[in-house]
């Protein structure tokens, strides 16, 4: 065991993108655990774009503390125990840090002892992304708010990514079209020919809302929100008669520090909210904490069928969290992006 602790520390908060500053790298001894509690040792960190929200000072997830270690969910390996539910190199998931060792009481958000992975039963990563809280935000927002029937089209935006991609294959096996949105020719041709959706259509071609509109013939009945901007801007004129639109996220605006010459869409949505009588409603993953159960019955079962896949980008050295953090903002990543922090002892 290494006698230093990397940290990276949230050093200020962003003014638009996230700035090398904003982050600091830091050395510290390597903590003891106290009764009851382990040491762990980070194995991989998830990175989500809800991060960039909580680098701000008001959100409706609990801003992070300058000075403090970022956090991201993580596989980490047990080093030292003084809980006994748990022994040196058992590995988990849980609520993590930047960092490479981190003090564990052995429980998560929901006050039950930290899972155990078992290499064994599959891959250690999925639980950061297709069969962890990634997975259920798709499961919950797609099945309790968007409520797919059978035949309906269902648009998603981000459609490439750990979310979108999900979202759209479940709605595949409840018998809906699908079609995704995602950037560039290799994202598309991975969400239609890898995921199976019906169509995906490249938000960066000069006629992306035309393309869109003929690949929704019978137009929208539910639209998974990701991205928001550009996107919703596109959808908007689509949604049928009694549309839902779960709103999981809005990354492209999370940077964003100033609008100019922005024209004000409010009446028109308003208006098309009452006439089309939408269902327009956002969700915060940590009120359905409930349906994680039913969430890794039902996954686990699609993925030992192979109707689930997914896709993950690894990025080596703890150092490199905030690079790959500010790619992902930027749609320059593909996939679940994964930060290999140390040796994974399971392979």
């Amino acid at each position: 065991m290494a006698d230093k602790n990397r940290q990276i520390l949230f050093a200020a908060r962003p003014q638009g993108e996230p700035k090398d500053s904003d982050y600091k790298l830091v050395e510290t001894p390597v903590p003891e655990p106290g009764p009851g509690e382990v040491l762990l040792r980070t194995v991989y960190l998830g990175l989500d774009p809800i991060i960039r929200l909580r680098m701000n000072a008001n959100t409706y997830w609990p801003s992070l503390e300058l000075g403090k270690p970022l956090h991201a969910r993580a596989v980490c390996a047990v080093v030292k125990s003084n809980n006994p539910d748990f022994t040196p190199n058992d590995l988990l998931v849980t609520q993590g840090i930047w960092a490479d060792y981190m003090i564990s009481n052995g429980k998560g958000m929901d006050g039950r002892p930290l899972p155990k992975l078992d290499p064994a039963r599959g891959s250690v990563t999925a639980p950061l992304h297709v069969l962890g809280v990634t997975g259920l935000t798709a499961y919950c927002g797609l099945l309790e708010i968007g409520q797919p029937k059978e035949g309906e089209t269902v648009v998603v935006s981000g459609a490439s990514g750990a979310v979108g991609s999900v979202v759209g294959q479940i709605a595949k096996i409840k018998g809906c079209r699908v079609v995704g949105i995602a950037g560039g020719a290799d994202k598309c041709a991975f969400v239609e020919k890898e995921l199976g959706f019906d169509a995906a259509i490249d938000y960066k071609r000069a006629d992306f809302a035309a393309a869109l509109k003929a690949a929704c013939p019978k137009g929208v009945d539910v639209y998974f929100e990701n991205v928001g901007g550009a996107m919703f801007d596109a959808v908007f004129p689509l949604l049928n008669l009694h549309a839902r639109v779960p709103v999981c996220g809005t990354v492209s605006e999370y940077n964003v520090t100033e609008r100019e010459n922005v024209p004000d869409k409010l009446p028109a949505l308003l208006l098309a909210t009452l006439g089309k009588r939408l269902t327009i409603k956002g969700f915060v993953i940590s009120d359905w904490f409930h349906k994680m159960p039913d969430f890794q019955r039902d996954a686990g079962g699609w993925l030992r069928e192979g109707k689930l896949k997914y896709k993950e980008e690894f990025v080596d050295g703890l150092e490199n969290a905030p690079r790959a953090f500010n790619a992902m903002l930027k749609a320059q990543t593909f996939g679940k992006v994964i930060v290999r922090v140390s040796p994974d002892p399971s392979r």
